[in-house]
């Protein structure tokens, strides 16, 4: 159910349009000490929230359409209604959240123009190298054609549109996972992670062992319509990953990390090998 077209319902938490729903998750997040900041460039009335009873997937966003379509579950009371409050949200259903919520936000940055002064003081750096990277990274990558073969590959030329939605999904992933992954260790140490060495360390352990795991690899929808009919998504090949540099660049301008504590990140021994990998550009 689309809130935008809804009549004004009010609920548990006194929402009465999606604008209050979007202040109240930003209020929400930050409580819970997760990253806000590029959010709040997002206006409130921006993105269509919407539930409905997805099979395949908790969540997608349509991006051009400003519509995330979320699973009921994450709905209060599974009502299909207004979004559950974060608090009681598992990390996993925070991780696909926020997954969701970075493509909301990078179809912002596209919807109001790459070169546009950005509210908030955000740097529109991050569209820039978006922009290379499509070119020099997913313009031309190697695919996995049977999901439970992942050694055998395929090297694909892909479409500007290909390219865009397959460089949007590899990043989206690292996101969802970033915030996984902090809610995890923070609840074992049980402090901000960014507040405390040890805690960081932890993270950064955890981020060298998904990279080597190949992680962060995102997908594209063929645009051909004879593909469409054998497969949906094409998924990348661990070659095709997430490179270091990309992460680098999303740790700070999307994550909020300073520099001091990305470059924390970047001593760890579990990243040698990653940060010494080419980026490919």
């Amino acid at each position: 159910m689309s809130l935008a077209g809804a009549p004004s319902l009010p609920s548990a938490h006194g929402e009465s349009s999606p604008g209050v729903m979007w202040e109240r998750l930003l209020s929400e997040a930050e409580q819970l000490g997760l990253p806000v900041q590029f959010l709040k460039t997002v206006p409130s009335d921006f993105v269509r929230f919407e539930f409905d009873d997805l099979r395949t997937y908790a969540a997608e966003y349509h991006p051009g359409e400003h519509r995330l379509v979320l699973n009921r579950s994450l709905s209060f009371n599974a009502a299909g209604r207004v979004l559950k409050p974060l608090t009681k949200m598992t990390h996993k259903e925070l991780q696909v959240l926020y997954h969701e919520l970075f493509h909301a936000y990078m179809d912002y940055r596209v919807f109001i123009g790459e070169r546009s002064a950005g509210p908030a003081g955000v740097s529109n750096g991050l569209m820039d190298f978006a922009r290379k990277q499509q070119v020099c990274r997913y313009g031309e990558v190697a695919i996995v054609p049977v999901v439970q073969r992942q050694h055998e590959t395929e090297s694909r030329y892909l479409t500007e549109s290909e390219s865009w939605e397959a460089l949007n999904e590899t990043w989206a992933v690292f996101i969802g996972w970033a915030i996984w992954s902090q809610l995890e260790v923070e609840r074992r140490g049980g402090e901000a992670m960014v507040h405390q060495q040890r805690q960081m360390n932890r993270w950064a352990q955890r981020l060298g062992e998904a990279f080597l795991n190949g992680e962060f690899r995102g997908y594209y929808v063929p645009q051909d319509v004879d593909e469409r009919r054998i497969t949906q998504k094409r998924f990348l090949a661990r070659q095709s990953q997430l490179t270091w540099e990309e992460a680098k660049i999303l740790m700070i301008q999307v994550l909020g990390f300073t520099s001091e504590v990305v470059g924390l990140v970047e001593r760890s021994p579990g990243l040698s090998v990653i940060v010494g990998m080419p980026s490919g550009c």
